[in-house]
């Protein structure tokens, strides 16, 4: 018979998984996330693991994490501190400890709390009895043998019985937030439907950790956060590479194209290859290419022959992509570059986040080469700025590159799923067959973008390529005034882009004294510093940028409205570099941050009050 647990009733929760790589923590932390988002609960994830595939077992270097803030109301972020750690050995408490609430509950494996264990973590002393975690609820849970005692009628070596310790904690956890243990029990019938025994044993096990976390006395308290109830509509748990691959899919059908991604894998943006590989009966081709610059140049033949063309990468594959990206632009064609950013340079950090790569995508390049470059801001809306991008390159005849980031592609949100119908039509500048007006760069007045003619089409034999082109005939051309004319048209046409995307919105109001300026994934922890800040009565807006290259027709007006700008990056300033080289006229402050992490809204809120705080010179604090 278990016991009446105390209930406490939370606006929102952040449990933290966390143990050596073959643990399980991601699918643990996968299975916690969509069980909450199935109940109605907001969400944020954040998955943190190392760039080796094995890592060393039982070293600090080698822990891999998942973080998932779930909540009542809109959850913007993965959290900064974790109300619930679970540890499956010393080095997953080490690594985390610093990520952990005051009196939070730790959840351990004491199986693995031994002298050999903390000396792989690099403990000198016994951390379970010199006082560090004093003030924390510790549940010490011998998780690794009561696995293999459940899971001992089905006949799995230790090695393999170890394997199902995730559904252990699983289970514990189901039991600590009121989750429906079946919504567990339908996950592993999903995640494992063609293999009946490996179903059965981790069930199994699920239930122990259910059962054992209803019966210790560690846990008597457990958690119940509400369903959102201002959510309307059918929601999925999405990450930011799957809303990618999906947009991209959109996009092709909304434009009536076939899509082609042409890419070579790479970490963190290799899921959107493997999602589009699996989209075949959608028409969708997926080319898994030997290299990047394969990748790039398969994907411009697709465009040259009619498909929607896409490329994904990482930051050292785009500065591979570089010298094709071109010949995109002077060929003029539709290109759809992913960069899913990761920290740099060289391999740099493969797994970690980073927004890296801002300058590479404006300016990597050789020659006058300008293409559009945009930035999605969060997991879910991936799918829109994939879309997007893919939007703006068929009806403007020019590369787009799409700015992610491994914190936007892992993490994974709610997203409202929509009706294709209702996503707005794309209008490519298909020419029809035997079309006497047609020349390669002949070019609509309004968007400036030359018109699209697919080899084979009847009346409309052309050439294009990498030397330069004469306007309007499309014929190699070395002349030095028809270039001038041909680099003027092609900058043009990407500054016309602008007449064709919304003005940058301010979350606040439009005048004040401080504007937060941000690009891309920084959002989640931006909004959250700034709106908490509005509600203490502070000062203070905040402008996030989707649309870099080029920016939003009022960019200069909302800027011009605030006494202070600070701007926010996780690089070392690339985009304040280019705002200040568009507007010097105005005064930038920068914030940076280069540790492979997001924005922590603790950190953004006190930064941000410094910085109203400050006094200029021969200003006193009333004036």
């Amino acid at each position: 018979m278990g016991k009446n647990p105390k209930v406490v009733q939370r606006e929102e929760v952040v449990v933290k998984f966390a143990g050596d790589s073959g643990d399980g923590m991601q699918l643990t932390g996968s299975q916690f996330s969509d069980a909450s988002a199935f109940i109605g609960n907001d969400l944020s994830t954040f998955p943190d693991y190392p760039s080796e595939i094995r890592a060393p077992q039982g070293t600090v270097a080698g822990v891999s994490g998942f973080q998932v803030h779930i909540g009542h109301k809109e959850v913007t972020t993965p959290g900064d501190q974790a109300d619930v750690l679970v540890a499956m050995n010393p080095a997953a408490l080490k690594a985390n400890m610093k990520w952990v609430k005051p009196g939070a509950t730790i959840i351990i494996d004491i199986d693995n709390f031994d002298n050999k264990h903390y000396k792989k973590a690099g403990y000198v002393e016994d951390p379970l009895h010199d006082d560090s975690l004093d003030g924390y609820n510790v549940v010490k849970a011998p998780i690794t043998n009561l696995t293999r005692d459940t899971v001992k009628p089905y006949g799995f070596d230790p090695k393999t019985a170890d394997k199902t310790r995730n559904q252990f904690v699983a289970g514990m956890l189901y039991w600590l937030f009121n989750r429906d243990i079946k919504l567990g029990e339908d996950f592993l019938n999903d995640k494992f439907k063609s293999k009946p025994n490996i179903v059965k044993a981790n069930t199994a096990v699920l239930h122990a950790g259910y059962n054992y976390a209803e019966t210790i006395e560690a846990l008597s308290t457990t958690f119940l956060v509400d369903p959102v109830k201002n959510k309307k509509g059918l929601f999925r748990n999405m990450t930011g590479n799957l809303a990618t691959a999906w947009g991209l899919l959109a996009a092709a059908e909304r434009a009536g194209l076939e899509l082609f991604l042409g890419s070579y894998p790479i970490t963190p943006a290799t899921e959107i290859l493997q999602e589009i590989a699996k989209r075949k009966h959608l028409g969708a081709v997926a080319f898994q290419a030997e290299d990047e610059i394969a990748g790039i140049t398969s994907a411009i033949g697709a465009s040259f022959a009619g498909r929607l063309a896409v490329t994904s990468t990482s930051g050292p594959g785009l500065a591979l992509k570089g010298e094709a990206l071109g010949l995109a632009v002077i060929t003029e064609l539709p290109l759809v570059v992913v960069n899913v950013q990761r920290g740099g340079p060289s391999t740099g950090l493969p797994t970690k986040t980073e927004q890296s790569d801002l300058m590479q995508a404006l300016y990597g390049r050789s020659g006058e080469s300008p293409l559009i470059v945009i930035a999605a801001s969060t997991p879910a809306n991936c799918f829109h700025y994939a879309f997007e991008a893919a939007r703006l390159s068929l009806e403007h005849m020019t590369p787009v590159i799409l700015l992610t980031d491994s914190y936007l592609a892992n993490g994974s949100e709610l997203w409202k799923i929509p009706n294709t119908e209702d996503l707005p039509e794309i209008h490519p500048p298909l020419v029809k067959d035997n079309d006497e007006n047609y020349q390669p760069y002949r070019r609509d007045p309004e968007k400036m973008n030359r018109y699209w003619a697919i080899p084979g089409q009847e009346g409309l034999r052309h050439r294009i390529g990498g030397l330069e082109k004469e306007d309007v005939t499309g014929n190699v051309s070395h002349d030095p005034m028809n270039h001038q004319v041909m680099v003027t048209k092609r900058k043009e046409k990407v500054e016309k882009v602008a007449d064709d995307i919304p003005e940058l919105e301010v979350i606040g109001e439009q005048t004040g004294d401080l504007l937060v300026i941000g690009w891309g994934g920084t959002y989640g922890g931006l909004v959250s510093a700034v709106t908490d800040l509005q509600k203490e009565g502070v000062s203070i807006s905040l402008a996030q940028f989707n649309y870099i290259h080029p920016l939003p027709r009022n960019t200069e007006k909302v800027l011009a409205g605030f006494k202070k700008r600070i701007v926010c990056e996780i690089n070392m300033g690339q985009f304040v570099s280019h705002l200040r080289s568009l507007y010097q006229h105005l005064g930038f402050r920068q914030y940076n941050k280069v540790q492979g992490l997001p924005f922590f809204i603790s950190e953004l809120k006190a930064k941000f009050m410094s910085v109203i705080e400050e006094q200029q010179p021969g200003e006193t604090k009333n004036s």
